[in-house]
């Protein structure tokens, strides 16, 4: 994968963000050690959009654990049950599937067995009224 893929991803990630879930600014982008990752393009960008980089340290797997859970639970729920005429239909379709299925019904364990989506309403709204 090139850093290009990278950036495109992160900015329009960044860019379609649904205001009603809170800022964008701070938020963390954790990834491997990949050299997409570690490179000087990729901060530049992350510096842009006011995103912290969170790197893996080598050699440990822990640090990635929820990412890895994330791909490994696309893979097994997502694609092996579909097929794709093209690029951009696959490309729309795990969009949706991320954003309606995993960010908002799926429950995860590592989140109390709550949705994303609810996670992070709920961490706003606490956020909020300790704030006020």
């Amino acid at each position: 994968m090139h850093t290009d893929v990278v950036e495109t991803a992160l900015r329009n990630a960044h860019t379609f963000r649904d205001p009603a879930t809170g800022p964008v600014d701070g938020v963390i982008f954790h990834a491997d050690r990949g050299c997409q990752y570690t490179s000087e393009q990729l901060d530049t960008v992350t510096g842009e959009l006011n995103v912290r980089l969170s790197v893996g340290r080598t050699g440990v797997c822990w640090d990635n654990a929820q990412q890895e859970s994330f791909w490994s639970t696309l893979k097994t729920e997502f694609y092996q049950r579909r097929t794709f005429g093209t690029r951009i239909e696959a490309v729309a379709a795990v969009s949706r599937w991320i954003d309606a299925v995993y960010n908002r019904r799926r429950r995860h364990s590592s989140l109390g067995y709550v949705a994303p989506a609810d996670f992070e309403a709920g961490m706003l709204t606490r956020a909020t009224s300790k704030a006020a």
